[in-house]
């Protein structure tokens, strides 16, 4: 083993300092929100739609109970769910003919 420092060994050591800088507070790292899944905007789109908690989740095949975490802010969604969120909130008809349902 030599006593010399790799180039992957220094790009490791600055990615460990920056990160030791933010958790001090020195520095702050760049980041980037893909999507606010916020309780509110849930129940917002589910109102918005005239649906209860249930009609919902068998409307557009999701768990009932996970849509009150959701919605109760216990849990966040994960990406395909906000995904699927996303594209109810835009076009909920467009899910509904995907997934075959009537709509009822």
């Amino acid at each position: 083993m030599t006593g010399e420092r790799t180039e992957l060994g220094r790009e490791i050591e600055t990615a460990l300092g920056e990160v030791l800088d933010h958790v001090r507070g020195e520095t702050a790292l760049p980041c980037r929100i893909v999507d606010d899944p916020a309780a509110d905007r849930i129940v917002a789109l589910r109102k918005r739609l005239r649906l209860s908690r249930q009609k919902f989740a068998d409307r557009f095949g999701l768990d009932v109970r996970a849509l009150q975490e959701w919605e109760q802010g216990r849990r966040v969604p994960d990406r395909a769910a906000r995904v699927l969120l996303t594209v109810i909130d835009r076009d909920p008809e467009a899910v509904v003919r995907a997934l075959g349902a009537d709509g009822t």
